[in-house]
């Protein structure tokens, strides 16, 4: 048989699998429940949180899993949708938020055991337009424009685009304050637990619409990180982020803290330290060739960095030399998160590992 007539027939199979699935119904992931599975916990997992004594991982397929006994055991929450979930935060030890594909926001009131939807890209397109066509505002280089939106041009576009847009991040000051952040400056606040949602978009020094991908205190400090050296610092006063000077071009995936340091980190192990609230910014050698993915704080106050490669670097100094931590058999990882000052909890394309760390 020729290659064309092979191509053929991969082509006509392939139009009759689809065909079938239409025909039996198509069901959107925003309205599918995540499927249950024995094997959550060994699934791609993208983020943790610590809800008191019990951890929180998301992932994807909208599976939500969680622990209360340091990661023995693990139960599959109740979640809407089967969107893949990127994020996750518990400002509380019951009240918490995840976030993810398709423009989805999940809340849980009861330590992450249920989930309910809060908003999808379909509404959060609603939400932006209608809030922008009664309140014209600067564009998202912060100019002012006294005459037609411009936002809504690019607004528009979303909208013809459909709900294809993640939200990377979410953060809340306390159980009612927060924001959720994501590609192509995506960003909304609410002060009201996530009932209504403020669009950000004009509030932020990012003209090329770069993705935002983290965003965390320092102190009393909020700042962002994204794609090409993006990072951005809250202004409380004037109600938007600045843009400020960066000394690397690539990009931030994450920022970890303390209240006198701050922390991004990004491609090819490339750290930078500020203590002086973002103001200069001092490079990290950190020894790794790889992206770094996430970073936490222990509860003795150690900073730890881990990348994709399955490095664990650890400093204990706020940031200035950090040392290698040796896991025995190293792994991928999205994300870190401490349980107390001899555990990590580790999640990575391979699901959840919780590991014991050196207290020295």
């Amino acid at each position: 048989m020729c290659l064309r007539s092979v191509y053929k027939v991969i082509f006509a199979v392939a139009w009759m699998f689809f065909a079938s699935v239409a025909h039996a119904g198509f069901q959107d992931v925003l309205d599918t429940p995540a499927m249950k599975s024995t094997l959550a916990d060994k699934t791609f997992l993208n983020g943790i949180a610590i809800a008191g004594k019990r951890i929180v991982c998301v992932g994807w397929r909208g599976h939500i899993i969680y622990s209360d006994d340091r990661g023995k055991n693990w139960e599959q929450a109740s979640v809407p949708v089967s969107s893949d979930l990127v994020a996750v935060y518990f400002p509380s030890p019951q009240q918490g938020w995840a976030v993810g594909h398709d423009g989805i926001v999940l809340h849980s009131t009861d330590a992450g055991t249920t989930w309910e939807k809060q908003l999808d890209g379909r509404s959060a397109i609603q939400v932006m337009a209608g809030y922008y066509a009664k309140c014209p505002a600067a564009g998202p280089s912060g100019d002012d424009v006294e005459a037609e939106n411009p936002l809504s041009g690019i607004i528009e576009r979303y909208g013809e685009e459909g709900a294809d847009k993640p939200f990377l991040d979410v953060w809340f000051e306390n159980e009612t304050t927060g924001f959720i952040i994501g590609a192509f400056n995506l960003i909304f606040r609410t002060s009201d637990g996530g009932r209504n949602w403020e669009p950000w978009f004009d509030r932020t020094d990012n003209p090329e619409l770069l993705h935002l991908y983290a965003i965390r205190p320092a102190g009393n400090d909020i700042f962002i990180v994204g794609e090409m050296g993006l990072i951005l610092k809250l202004d409380r006063q004037a109600g938007r982020f600045r843009a400020m000077d960066t000394p690397y071009e690539g990009s931030f995936f994450g920022i970890t803290a303390k209240p006198a340091t701050v922390i991004v980190f990004g491609l090819r192990g490339n750290a930078f330290r500020s203590q002086d609230g973002g103001g200069t910014w001092e490079k990290i050698e950190t020894g790794v060739p790889v992206g770094l993915t996430s970073g936490t704080v222990t509860e003795d106050g150690r900073i730890v960095l881990v990348s994709q490669g399955g490095h664990v670097i650890m400093s204990s100094d706020e940031g200035a030399h950090f040392t290698s931590f040796e896991l025995e058999i190293p792994f991928p990882m999205n994300a870190v998160a401490s349980l107390d000052k001899g555990t990590l909890v580790f999640v990575g394309p391979y699901g959840v590992q919780v590991v014991p760390i050196n207290c020295d």
